[in-house]
C-alpha cells in the first residue's frame, strides 16, 4: 500500500506539469493582444472598438462553454475533453497567426478560446480526484502561478519576439507547443488513480467520475444557491478589469498616457504576472492554513483592489514610473491571484459530483466580464476620439472610473458571501 501511495504521489506530479503548461498557454492566449495591440490594428487596419472586439472573440466561445466543459468533465470525463478543446486551440493558433484578414482572425481567435475553455475545470476535476480537498487551494494557486508566467511570457518575451519575428511568427509557434502538450495530455495525464492502477486518495474513495448525471438537477442546485450568486458578481468585475484593461488596454493606457515603449509597457504589465507566479501558492497557503478561510482572503483583497482603485483614478496621469510597478504588482494579487480561491470556494459550496459542473458554471462569470468589458472600453475610448494617434488621457480616466465604481460592487458583492471551507 505504501508503494502504490509513493507511485500515486509522484505520478500526479507528472500530470500537474502537463495541465500547468496547458494552463499558461491560456493565460498567454487571454493578454497577448495588450502587447501586440498596434501591430493587430496596423495588420487588419481597424480601430480600438474592432480591437476590443476580436479580442473579445476568444471570451464568447469561451464563456458560453464552461457549463458545458463542467458537464462534460463530470460526465464524459476531464480527459477526453482536454484532449478534443486542445486540439481545436491548436488549430485556431496556427490559424491565427496565418490570419490575412479580420474576419478571419476573429474566427481564429474564437476557436482559440473554444479550445482553451477546457483546461482549467478539466484540470481542478482531475486534481480533484489525485489530490486531497485540504491541498486544492494550494494546487490551485500553484496552477495559477504558472498560468502568471504565461501572463509574463505574453508581455516582455512576446514584444521582444514580435519584434524579431514578427507577432504572426509568434502565434504559430505557439500553435505547435499547443499541439505538443495536447498529445502528452493523450498519453500521460489519466482521470483518476484507479486508471494508472493506484490507489485512490482515502476521502474520494468509491467516487471516481459518475457515467451518468442529471445536468437539469445538478444546475438547479448550483443556480439557486445565493452565495453562488455573490461570487458570481464578484468575478465579472475581476473579469472585466483583468481581461477589460490588464489584459487588453492597460498597454495603450501606459503608452498613450505615459508615453512609454513597449518593453517599459511589457515590464510594467509583467508586474501582474509576478504577483501571480509568486503569490498565487503563499495565497493558497494563507487560505488553506492560517486563516483557514476563503472569504477572509476574498474581502481582504477586494479592499486592497478597491483602494488600488482609487488611487489610481486620482493620480491617473501623474504616477511615477515606479509607483506604477508597484499599482500594477498590487492589482495581480488583487485580481488574478486570488481568482482561484473563488472557484474552490463555487466548489465547497456543493458535493465534490458536481464540482466540474459548479466550477464550470462559476468560471463562466469572469469571461462574461471580459465580453462586456473589453468592447465597452473601447467604445469608451472611441467616443473620445485621437489626439495625434494616441487616446486623450481623460478618455483613460473615464475607464478607472468604471472600474473603480465596479470595484466597490464587487466588494459589497463578496461580503454577503458565507465562508465555504468549513463545509470540507
Amino acid at each position: 500500500m505504501k508503494k502504490g501511495l509513493a507511485r500515486l504521489y509522484r505520478y500526479r506530479w507528472y500530470i500537474f506539469a502537463i495541465l500547468a503548461v496547458q494552463y499558461l498557454i491560456v493565460y498567454f492566449q487571454r493578454v497577448a493582444p495588450a502587447v501586440v495591440a498596434q501591430e493587430l490594428i496596423d495588420a487588419f487596419q481597424i480601430s480600438g472598438a474592432s480591437l476590443g472586439l476580436l479580442a473579445s472573440a476568444y471570451f464568447y466561445p469561451y464563456a458560453l462553454t464552461q457549463i458545458p466543459v463542467g458537464i462534460l468533465s463530470d460526465s464524459w470525463g476531464p480527459k477526453k475533453t482536454l484532449v478534443v478543446f486542445g486540439s481545436v486551440a491548436s488549430f485556431g493558433t496556427i490559424f491565427f497567426g496565418l490570419a490575412p484578414r479580420f474576419e478571419f482572425a476573429f474566427v481564429a481567435r474564437a476557436f482559440v478560446g473554444l479550445g482553451v475553455s477546457a483546461v482549467f475545470v478539466s484540470a481542478m476535476r482531475i486534481f480533484a480526484e489525485w489530490y486531497r480537498g485540504i491541498e486544492l487551494a494550494r494546487i490551485s494557486g500553484t496552477l495559477m502561478a504558472i498560468g502568471g508566467l504565461g501572463w509574463f511570457t505574453a508581455t516582455t518575451p512576446l514584444a521582444f519576439l514580435s519584434q524579431t519575428f514578427g507577432w504572426r511568427t509568434s502565434f504559430i509557434v505557439t500553435g505547435a507547443v499547443s499541439v505538443v502538450f495536447t498529445v502528452m495530455t493523450w498519453l500521460v495525464v489519466e482521470d483518476r488513480p484507479a486508471k494508472k492502477g493506484l490507489p485512490g486518495i482515502v476521502e474520494h474513495a468509491g467516487n471516481g467520475i459518475p457515467a451518468k448525471r442529471n445536468v437539469s438537477d445538478d444546475l438547479k442546485i448550483i443556480l439557486r444557491d445565493r452565495c453562488f450568486w455573490s461570487i458570481a458578481v464578484w468575478f465579472i468585475v475581476r473579469g472585466g478589469a483583468l481581461f477589460g484593461f490588464f489584459g487588453l488596454w492597460a498597454g495603450p493606457y501606459l503608452t498613450d498616457v505615459y508615453h512609454l515603449s513597449k518593453n517599459s509597457t511589457g515590464n510594467i504589465l509583467s508586474m501582474i504576472a509576478f504577483a501571480m507566479i509568486f503569490l498565487s501558492p503563499v495565497i493558497g497557503h494563507l487560505s488553506d492554513k492560517i486563516l483557514m478561510s476563503r472569504k477572509k482572503v476574498l474581502v481582504g483583497t477586494s479592499i486592497l483592489n478597491s483602494i488600488c482603485w482609487l488611487v489610481m483614478l486620482l493620480f491617473y496621469r501623474t504616477l511615477p514610473i515606479p509607483s506604477l510597478y508597484v499599482l500594477f504588482f498590487l492589482m495581480g494579487i488583487t485580481i488574478s491571484a486570488v481568482g482561484t480561491i473563488a472557484i474552490i470556494a463555487a466548489k465547497e459550496l456543493f458535493p465534490v459530483e458536481i464540482s466540474g459542473t459548479s466550477m464550470g458554471t462559476m468560471n463562466l462569470f469572469p469571461f462574461i466580464g471580459g465580453i462586456i468589458f473589453q468592447p465597452l472600453m473601447g467604445y469608451m475610448l472611441d467616443s473620445a476620439g485621437k489626439t495625434q494617434g494616441m487616446y486623450p488621457a481623460s478618455a483613460y480616466r473615464m475607464i478607472i472610473w468604471l472600474l473603480f465604481i465596479t470595484s466597490l460592487i464587487a466588494l459589497a458583492s463578496i461580503i454577503c458571501s458565507r465562508e465555504t471551507m468549513k463545509r470540507q
